[in-house]
């Protein structure tokens, strides 16, 4: 029998082939605008950098649905996927926001497939803005003058970029203090006063306050939204069509990989965090808690809009050109996440 999702797909394919074939009579598709196969061809291999969705199939056997074989690469994040992509050694990866468009300006071709983000992104947001001790924090507007941590080109920098431009601030109003955003950097640099704020994120921001909380250190919410998400792929891998129906399975796979983690939390903290990852059960809770609950849209449209905004942002920051938000995503993916989760 075939699946509802199958079916869905089935078609699509049908649809959109028919208006190609009216539109495009004297000309082959192009890739993007090309129906994904219905079914995975035989043989066909993917490698995949998301080592936290590959460990949430695992545990609750939703691996099993995936028809073609993966390879799987403890991979993820921009710099690490834009240099395997480069190398031909990935064909998609976990990311924030950034890396897609960081990827278009230095010419390696990408497009999202799939995005997440959270349901309330200002009550459970990723990230907090450290506060050295000594240092008045109270507001945003209170950045100004001072020595902010700034990794350009990662989630963290474009943070810093937002929160300005929130208060009514440029660069020129404080100073851009770059630092690698890796591990502890950004609490061990406000507690020695090297910088006066930083935006933290997950145990780290925890692990701050409870450390350097005696010595005055404090924390401040930035009520902006951090909470992007994607799946990208590179665009010789789209171009594919055995590749893409592959990564179609996937972001489907993958949206119930999402929704078993939600689903599933005492789980998720033994066997994840503790068992995999090494984190303590209290903190595990703590990262639990923090996450809230999750948002995969059946629309791109705002997505794209506030992706638009960001490209915008950026350019300004770094001198690059504003390009066209809708060049960094393939809407052939569009639907098939949220699709997923409406199957029972």
């Amino acid at each position: 029998m075939v699946s509802a999702i199958l079916f869905r797909r089935l078609a699509a394919a049908a649809l959109l082939g028919v208006a190609a074939l009216a539109t495009l009579p004297a000309q082959a598709q192009s890739p993007v605008s090309a129906p994904l196969l219905a079914e995975v061809p035989t043989g066909t291999v993917l490698r995949v950098g998301d080592p936290t969705t590959q460990k949430a199939l695992q545990l609750s056997g939703l691996v099993d649905r995936l028809t073609f074989k993966v390879e799987w690469a403890n991979i993820s994040g921009g710099p690490q996927s834009s240099e395997a992509f480069r190398a031909k050694a990935l064909d998609v990866s976990s990311v924030a926001e950034i890396p897609a468009i960081h990827a278009t300006w230095t010419g390696l071709p990408v497009r999202i497939i799939a995005a997440k983000f959270h349901k309330d992104p200002i009550a459970n947001p990723l990230y907090a803005f450290g506060v050295a001790p000594g240092v008045s924090v109270k507001s945003l507007a209170d950045f100004r003058g001072k020595k902010i941590a700034y990794s350009p080109g990662q989630a963290q920098g474009v943070l810093v970029l937002r929160a300005l431009q929130a208060a009514g601030l440029t660069k020129n109003d404080v100073q851009l203090i770059e630092l690698p955003s890796t591990g502890d950097v950004y609490p061990v640099a406000l507690a020695s006063r090297q910088i006066d704020i930083a935006p933290i994120s997950g145990v780290y921001l925890k692990r701050y306050i409870a450390q350097y909380g005696k010595d005055g250190a404090s924390t401040i919410k930035h009520g902006l939204r951090d909470d992007a998400s994607h799946l990208y792929a590179p665009q010789w891998v789209l171009d594919d069509p055995a590749k893409a129906a592959a990564l179609a399975q996937y972001v489907e796979v993958w949206a119930l990989a999402q929704k078993w983690i939600q689903d599933h939390p005492a789980e998720w903290i033994d066997k994840y965090f503790v068992a995999d990852q090494g984190v303590s059960k209290e903190d595990a809770k703590y990262l639990v808690d923090i996450a809230g609950q999750y948002d995969i849209p059946d629309n791109w449209d705002e997505v794209i809009k506030r992706h638009q905004a960001t490209i915008a942002l950026l350019a300004a920051a770094t001198g690059n050109q504003v390009f066209d938000a809708e060049k960094n995503f393939d809407r052939r993916f569009e639907h098939l996440a949220a699709d997923a989760l409406k199957t029972p």
